[in-house]
């Protein structure tokens, strides 16, 4: 499990790199088109919107991977001196992070896809289908799901021995 988290970060981190640089040079073409050449650049600007869709997507997931995703812990730190509970309530955190992100993000994400690549909408200035812009949400679900899944079967294996820290936590 851990030389695919390993892989999955590694391409995760490269993909969002590279959408970055992608969607920093539309950026700066549709500035240099507009105020330099005094013709806005139709098509980096749709580009640049669609690009942050799925650099915000695909970053959450590689920031969920991370764990360094906003969170909110003031319960957590209330369970600090008590590694018992504090591992209970991760627990509980990712069973509600597992329902939402598999219910939501991957079936929901996966039904929108599939519905608005059946209607056939396509974005006005690239032409490209409305689904396959929308499919960084079913996407970024399933690797949110196999990180969430990596830390509850680390919490679980934690909860049930509580003796032994693994290396596992360390990846």
């Amino acid at each position: 499990m851990n030389k695919i988290i390993r892989l999955l970060n590694k391409v995760l981190a490269t993909f969002c790199v590279s959408l970055c640089s992608v969607l920093v040079a539309c950026v700066v073409w549709q500035v240099f088109s507009r105020y330099v050449l005094s013709s806005p650049s139709t098509y980096t600007d749709e580009i640049a919107r669609f690009l942050f869709i799925w650099v915000g997507l695909m970053g959450a997931a590689y920031t969920l991977g991370q764990k360094k995703h906003l969170a909110i812990d003031l319960l957590a730190q209330k369970l600090e001196n008590n590694p018992g509970k504090e591992n209970i309530l991760r627990l509980i955190i990712n069973l509600i992070s597992l329902f939402f992100v598999g219910v939501i993000m991957t079936y929901g994400g996966t039904k929108l896809v599939i519905q608005v690549l059946s209607t056939g909408q396509v974005s006005p200035a690239l032409g490209v289908e409305m689904g396959w812009i929308y499919s960084a949400i079913p996407l970024s679900g399933i690797f949110m799901l196999v990180y969430l899944f990596q830390d509850f079967i680390q919490c679980f294996n934690t909860l049930k021995n509580p003796t032994s820290h693994s290396s596992e936590e360390q990846i």
